[in-house]
C-alpha cells in the first residue's frame, strides 16, 4: 500500500490533546451531529485493499436522539482533534465500526484513509505495516491479537516507534489507533490473553457504546432510516403503529445490526406497510420473560437467529416487482433501475412468476 509524503510525525499524548478532551460545548456538538449526517450515510471508504468487509455493518445516519447516545456524541467531539488512541467497547452489532468513522471524519486525518482491520482474519504483520501510514487505523477486535503484536502495539503507542519482531528496523508510528473489544477487557486480562499495560493505555480514552435496549426511543427513526435505504427508489415503506409497537418491546440481543437485519426482511416481504406479519418470528412471539434465552441465543450467532433469514430469491423477487411497479412495467426503465440487462431482467421475470401486466397496473 501507497501513502503520500506526511507533513507530521507521530506526538504522544500530553496537556494539550487532554485539554481538547476535555472542551465540547453545546455549539461544537450540534456541528458534530450535523457532519455526521451528512457524512455518514455514504458507505466507509477505505483506500487499503488490507481493509475487509465490515459484514452486515449497519450504515446508520445517526437520527438517534437518546440520553444515551447523545453521550456518546459528546464523546466523539472531544476526542476526535487529538491523537490518543480510542478503545471502544460494547455488545455486537452497537455500531463501533461507525462510531470509530465519524471519530476519524472529524479529526484532521479527514482526508486521508480510515482502514478498518478484523484481528482475528488479517496477517498481523499487513497490520504492523499500516500503523507506519497515514490516516486512522481500526482495530476491530483487539482481543484476539497474539502476545507479540501486543507487545509491538503497546511500544508504539508509547515511543511513537514501530519495532517489527526479529528485525533491527524502525518505522514511525503515523496512524492513529482506534481499538475495539466486544469481549470484557478485564477478564481478557484476568485471563492472561491481554496485556495489562496495553489494557491501560488504551483504556485513558475509552467510549462504551449502549445497546439499543437501553435507548428504545431511537428503534423508531432508526428502522425507519433502514427502510428507506432499501426500498429509496419510490414512496418509502411505512410501520404499522402495531408494527413499530412490536420493534420498540424486542429486546435486541444483536443490537443495531439486529434491527436492520429485521427491517431489510420486512421491507422485502411488505406490500408497501410493514405489519406485524412481516417481522421476523422471533420479534413477533417475544415476551419480556424471553430476555436472558433470546440475548444469549443471538449473541452466540452474532445477532441473527436462524428464523430471520429468508431465501434470497424470495427477496429478489420482491423487489424485482416493486421495481417494475415503480416503472409501470416498463421493463427498460426497471433493467436500468436493478443496473441489469433485458435479457437478466426477462429471466429475473420469469424465475419469480412476475406478470408485468399487473405491475404496471399496481403501479397506477
Amino acid at each position: 500500500m501507497s501513502y503520500r509524503p506526511i507533513d507530521e510525525t507521530f506526538e504522544a499524548p500530553g496537556s494539550d490533546d487532554e485539554q481538547q478532551v476535555a472542551e465540547c460545548g453545546p455549539e461544537e456538538l450540534h456541528s458534530l451531529s450535523q457532519v455526521l449526517l451528512k457524512q455518514l450515510p455514504e458507505p466507509l471508504q477505505s483506500s487499503s485493499p488490507a481493509r475487509r468487509t465490515a459484514a452486515c455493518q449497519s450504515d446508520i445516519t445517526l437520527m438517534e436522539r437518546s440520553h444515551a447516545f447523545v453521550e456518546v456524541l459528546e464523546q466523539v467531539g472531544r476526542v476526535s482533534n487529538t491523537n490518543l488512541p480510542v478503545l471502544l467497547t460494547g455488545e455486537p452489532g452497537t455500531g463501533k465500526e461507525l462510531i470509530a468513522s465519524a471519530i476519524h471524519h472529524r479529526s484532521d486525518r479527514a482526508d486521508k484513509p480510515f482502514l478498518a482491520v478484523n484481528c482475528g482474519t488479517t496477517p498481523e504483520e499487513s497490520v504492523e505495516r499500516e500503523l507506519s501510514g497515514d490516516g486512522t487505523v481500526f482495530l476491530n477486535e483487539i482481543t484476539q491479537t497474539s502476545p507479540s503484536f501486543q507487545t509491538m502495539l503497546l511500544r508504539a503507542l508509547e515511543t511513537g516507534e514501530i519495532h517489527r519482531a526479529g528485525s533491527n528496523e524502525t518505522t514511525k508510528l503515523n496512524a492513529r489507533v482506534i481499538a475495539t473489544s466486544s469481549r470484557n477487557l478485564e477478564q481478557a486480562v484476568a485471563a492472561g490473553t491481554f496485556r495489562n499495560d496495553l489494557f491501560y493505555r488504551l483504556n485513558s480514552v475509552s467510549i462504551v457504546l449502549p445497546p439499543l435496549r437501553e435507548r428504545r426511543e431511537d428503534i423508531p427513526s432508526l428502522a425507519q432510516s433502514f427502510a428507506n435505504r432499501v426500498y429509496s427508489f419510490s414512496a418509502p415503506v411505512k410501520f404499522s403503529d402495531e408494527a413499530l409497537a412490536l420493534l420498540e418491546r424486542y429486546n435486541w440481543p444483536g443490537n443495531v445490526r439486529e434491527l436492520e437485519n429485521a427491517v431489510v426482511r420486512a421491507v422485502a416481504m411488505c406490500d408497501g406497510t410493514i405489519r406485524v406479519k412481516d417481522l421476523p418470528e422471533r420479534v413477533r412471539n417475544y415476551t419480556q420473560n424471553q430476555s436472558a434465552d433470546v440475548s444469549a441465543e443471538a449473541t452466540t450467532n452474532n445477532g441473527h437467529a436462524h428464523e430471520e433469514w429468508v431465501p434470497l430469491s424470495a427477496i429478489e423477487g420482491r423487489y424485482v416487482a416493486q421495481v417494475l411497479e415503480h416503472t409501470r412495467g416498463n421493463k427498460q426503465a426497471a433493467a436500468r433501475v436493478l443496473a441489469v440487462d433485458r435479457k437478466t431482467l426477462d429471466r429475473m421475470i420469469k424465475r419469480h412468476h412476475i406478470d408485468p401486466e399487473r405491475a404496471r397496473r399496481a403501479g397506477g
